[in-house]
């Protein structure tokens, strides 16, 4: 029937029959989700809008991936000069000035949406600014300051509107003491001290960052390790890394009795089997859990099931309205942009009558871009195992590496994962420097289902920190 809709669409594109609806692809969002549905479907043919009611680019490109590797390459650049003695550089007193990062950081984000909305605008999409709402299965309502400003229908509809994080009782952000993610990503000075809660990606980084900014930082995550998500023998190294570079880090605890002033925060770090901490800083960075951007839209007045903040669909991004979809993080799963760009080629596929083989997130790799860095690919040690296999783990050390030794970055672990029936591969974790680069080796074996022995057998160059990837899975094998 898809197939069917298509043919229909360039039909009447060539022979100029009546659309019944004025396009044929309204996608609402212009995230990595959104703008690769509305640049995918304008390249095969079809007519497209797309509304965004912020910048070109979304959350991830303004607000969220792209400022925050910015800054993070700022502080990478201090933290390497102010260890420079050490290898033959010498810098009297370097100085880190979060005012020129951020200004820099801006201008990369500035780039990049100016980039998106061109190559948008070059593909054939229209490109509204507003908020979108559905009015009926087919037609959207555009608004701007609070007024309708036009309306149009789609014979198809992509929602790619992303997330936020959930707000915690008591801990609602106030921008200045208590701050979210956006507030940390456009300061002007560091705080002295910062308190983190949540041990997640975003937490991560941003303790990082503002530990290497000069601030005192202070991490609180309820669960019993950093990185609740990935493996256990990765999230320790992780920690020993931090603990060791002066980032007070508290698993298993929980923040209470949350004060804010005009003076900072103060608070209560509760740890199991230990007595409550009392704790102050000049500012608590709630990074905390994740909700999908789907109330306002109009979408469960027209049969979309939303379920705990997130939009229902089936493994081709449809929801229960049949031509109306939903890619990226309001889908749920993991929160992630290239999961929303894949997601995005699997939607306009479906529309176009091309269905492509769904997102399998076991073939997706996710990173963290503090240093040492942390990636991962399908299933970890212990998810394998749940999961019913019998396995097989090779670990290699980058202490052992030549050339971590040459860069002075012995902090990392590559961990793989492997059927122990068959030995392909399963699944892979890593945290060292560059970490988040070695892993897209790692993804295609991963994607590819290769072997243990493949990979035994492969010539890396040396000396590289690639070279940990074979040494590991030799040591599978052994």
């Amino acid at each position: 029937m898809q197939y069917n809709k298509t043919r229909r669409f360039l039909f009447m594109r060539e022979y100029g029959e009546k659309r019944m609806h004025d396009v044929d692809v309204a996608v609402i969002g212009s995230g990595p989700g959104g703008y690769e549905a509305a640049l995918r479907a304008a390249r095969s043919g079809l007519k497209v809008t797309i509304v965004e009611k912020g910048a070109p680019g979304g959350v991830c490109v303004n607000w969220g991936c792209i400022p925050a590797k910015a800054l993070l390459r700022s502080a990478g650049m201090f933290d390497d000069l102010s260890k420079g003695a050490a290898y033959g550089v010498l810098a009297d007193n370097p100085r880190f000035d979060i005012a020129q990062a951020v200004k820099r950081s801006r201008n990369v984000v500035l780039k990049m949406s100016k980039s998106i909305e061109f190559m948008l605008r070059k593909t054939g999409v229209e490109y509204r600014q507003g908020e979108a709402r559905l009015t009926d299965a087919h037609t959207i309502a555009v608004s701007r300051n609070g007024e309708e400003s036009c309306r149009f229908s789609a014979e198809n509809i992509i929602v790619a509107t992303g997330g936020r994080f959930r707000e915690l009782p008591g801990l609602v952000p106030d921008g200045r003491r208590i701050i979210t993610s956006r507030e940390a990503l456009s300061m002007k000075e560091a705080p002295r001290s910062l308190l983190v809660l949540g041990g997640g990606a975003i937490g991560i980084e941003l303790a990082w960052f503002f530990a290497r900014a000069g601030a005192a930082v202070t991490l609180v995550e309820m669960m019993p390790q950093l990185l609740p998500l990935e493996d256990f023998d990765i999230s320790e190294a992780l920690r020993r890394s931090f603990e060791k570079s002066g980032i007070s880090i508290h698993t298993s605890s929980k923040l209470e009795q949350v004060v804010s002033s005009k003076d900072g925060v103060s608070a209560v770090i509760s740890s199991d089997g230990q007595e409550p901490l009392a704790v102050s800083a000049d500012c608590l960075l709630v990074a905390v859990g994740v909700t999908g951007n789907a109330e306002g839209l109009g979408l469960e007045e027209v049969g979309v099931d939303v379920d705990r903040g997130f939009i229902v669909t089936d493994n081709q991004c449809r929801t229960a309205v049949e031509h109306i979809y939903a890619v990226g993080d309001v889908r749920g799963g993991m929160l992630l942009a290239h999961k929303a760009s894949a997601e995005a080629a699997v939607a306009v596929g479906a529309i176009a009558g091309k269905p492509l083989s769904p997102v399998d997130e076991t073939k997706i790799p996710a990173c963290v871009y503090a240093e040492p860095s942390v990636a991962s690919v399908g299933f970890t040690e212990a998810k394998a195992t749940s999961a019913g296999f019998r396995v097989i783990v090779g670990r290699s050390m980058f202490a052992a590496s030549g050339k971590a030794n040459a860069y002075g970055s012995l902090d990392g672990l590559v961990k793989l994962v492997f059927n122990a029936d068959d030995h392909r591969l399963l699944g892979a974790s890593l945290v060292g420097h560059g970490a988040v680069e070695l892993v897209g080796e790692i993804g295609l074996a991963r994607h590819l289902e290769v072997k243990a022995e493949d990979m035994a057998h492969m010539v890396h160059a040396h000396p590289t920190l690639s070279e940990t990837i074979r040494e590991a899975a030799e040591n599978a094998l052994a």
